[in-house]
């Protein structure tokens, strides 16, 4: 039951942490304001995912595209698209083309995606209490975070990683589930799919089989560990 309900951190967390370049156009349409603090960045995905869901969630759960264009539209305008694609990837970053990364990037997002989006239907208003910010503001590394209330009133601390752009604006790129880097996580699992297979044919297996391939995969890594 705990990993069960832990879906729902996972989802709400995770769902747009790599956000893939194709996507780019479509989210500077809705690019985030300038000088938004990170706190306030989280806050505004909290309320955006609350008004977009309660009262729809038998709407979104027959129509799995449209819960994806919620989980984008929220998402995909406070993230560092290229910064998180190429921390997954590691070492194998510096070996892939541009053409590569990008596939990778797209490839992955969607697996992710679909691979919780379920769980956001779950998602209701109180659900996530982002917590006061202190300290000081680190261009590279700033932390802001979050408690998300489980089915069974438990909480589960979950951190989003920010960093700034060169526009100004703050962008997240890791999420920290109970202490857990999900960018380091993946990594992992890319990197061993990476030597077995090699980036083409992992590139392909997520494009082709979407959230099924991220699901072995994580079998896989767990099966290792």
């Amino acid at each position: 039951m705990m990993l069960r309900s832990l879906a729902l951190a996972t989802a709400i967390a995770f769902s747009g942490v790599i956000a893939a370049p194709a996507f780019a156009q479509a989210a500077a349409a809705q690019a985030p304001a300038a000088g938004q603090a990170p706190v306030d960045v989280v806050q505004g995905i909290a309320d955006q995912l609350s008004k977009a869901i309660e009262g729809h969630q038998a709407e979104l759960k027959k129509d799995q595209e449209k819960l994806i264009a919620v989980i984008d539209d929220a998402f995909l305008p406070h993230f560092d698209i290229d910064y998180a694609s190429i921390l997954v990837l590691g070492q194998h970053a510096r070996e892939a083309t541009p053409a590569q990364r990008e596939r990778f990037a797209k490839a992955f997002y969607n697996s992710i995606t679909h691979r919780y989006a379920e769980g956001l239907l779950n998602y209701t208003r109180g659900r996530v209490k982002v917590l006061p910010f202190s300290g000081d503001l680190n261009d590279k590394r700033t932390v802001v975070r979050t408690q998300v209330v489980l089915d069974d009133g438990k909480t589960v601390a979950v951190d989003y990683a920010f960093r700034k752009g060169r526009a100004g604006d703050w962008k997240a790129y890791d999420v920290i589930i109970e202490g857990i880097s999900y960018i380091t996580n993946y990594r992992n699992q890319v990197d061993a799919e990476i030597r077995k297979e090699g980036l083409d044919q992992l590139i392909s297996d997520l494009e082709t089989k979407g959230s099924k391939a991220l699901e072995t995969m994580e079998k896989e890594g767990k099966a290792s560990s």
